[in-house]
């Protein structure tokens, strides 16, 4: 089956289900604009089709999707053309997955953060293995965290959303099961029974009640206890107050308050107040904001200079600008959400 995907997402029919195949394990399965568009077209050809009952998403290689082609979307910005019509179209995929009538199945078994989290976590059914790890990196490259985080992880309990939002830190299969980011855990070489499963009964929650089970969650309780007393703070001050007041005492405060305060201050900003923000919005509601911060943030400084230092000067200190917090003004974080008229996100 071909969508226009090329070499870089494959597409095929399996009994009752339909399977995607992320395939560009070198690159770890970044998301590139022509799979974005793709994909959506496999969506529309399967969402009326009676032979299709479920679409399952799965990748190659050793991650599921390590994000977003980062290095194209510099290079283009660079060069004065940011690719605002790729987060167009992958936010528009965001929002129409989260919608999709028929059970969509993200079958994760390896990294899985920025852009493959939009393509993966809007479905039904998330389902992990114990290879899975997941994350929302985007303020240590001076972005944001995108493709629906707003709506996702608001509505993780005990402030567990806003602490993966500020640090960008991984989390395994079981916190991800725990904390509902994750639906279901398989093991890993139960992978093609699963699928075998999918083809014949075309009913996810049928093949899971088999092959499912319950991952212990990796976060101990004390930690646990720390992320909802700090992360659920009033304010982005409040929590980095919280987290100073403690680190003296507390491994876990010093820690995650140092992780914290290497970020892109204008990303954390920013990312605070839209996981503030999503947990009164709908999926659609939310992507409208992305795209209007996301605007913002192609024309400004952070985003270039976190790429500059993870990707071209590998291992290289950002030197985001303004440099902490308190240079950061309210005026500046009201302008990456205000509306683009003409230019909002149509859905």
């Amino acid at each position: 089956m071909d969508f226009g995907g090329g070499d870089e997402i494959r597409f095929e029919r399996l009994g009752r289900a339909a399977i995607v195949t992320l395939t560009r394990p070198q690159a770890l399965n970044a998301v590139t604009h022509r799979m974005v568009n793709a994909l959506d077209k496999a969506l529309d050809a399967w969402e009326h089709d009676q032979k299709v009952d479920v679409v399952v998403v799965k990748a190659e290689g050793r991650a599921f999707s390590a994000g977003g082609d980062i290095l194209h979307i510099y290079e283009a910005g660079r060069a004065g053309k940011p690719p605002v019509e790729f987060f167009a179209d992958e936010y528009r995929l965001n929002a129409r997955i989260a919608r999709l009538k028929k059970p969509y199945v993200a079958l994760v078994n390896g990294i899985v953060m920025g852009g493959g989290v939009g393509v993966s976590f809007h479905g039904s059914h998330r389902v992990l293995t114990e290879n899975a790890q997941f994350a929302m990196p985007e303020v240590g490259i001076g972005f944001f965290p995108d493709v629906g985080a707003s709506y996702l992880l608001p509505g993780l309990g005990g402030g567990f959303g806003m602490y993966l939002a500020l640090t960008g830190n991984r989390i395994r299969y079981g916190d991800a099961l725990w904390s509902g980011l994750a639906t279901h855990a398989i093991k890993s070489e139960d992978q093609p029974a699963f699928l075998d499963g999918l083809a014949a009964a075309g009913n996810p929650d049928e093949v899971l009640r088999g092959l499912s089970f319950s991952a212990e969650r990796e976060t101990d309780q004390p930690a646990l206890d720390a992320v909802a007393r700090h992360f659920s703070q009033p304010s982005l001050h409040d929590i980095i107050d919280s987290l100073g007041q403690a680190a003296a005492v507390d491994a876990f405060a010093q820690k995650t308050l140092a992780t914290i305060l290497t970020r892109s201050p204008t990303s954390l900003r920013v990312a605070w107040r839209q996981i503030s923000a999503g947990r009164s919005l709908s999926m659609d509601e939310c992507m409208k904001m992305e795209f209007r911060i996301l605007n913002r943030m192609l024309a400004g400084h952070d985003f270039y200079e976190g790429i500059r230092a993870a990707i071209i000067d590998k291992g290289s200190k950002p030197l985001w600008r303004p440099a902490s917090l308190d240079d950061v003004g309210d005026a500046e974080i009201d302008a990456y959400f205000q509306s683009l008229g003409s230019r909002e996100l149509a859905l």
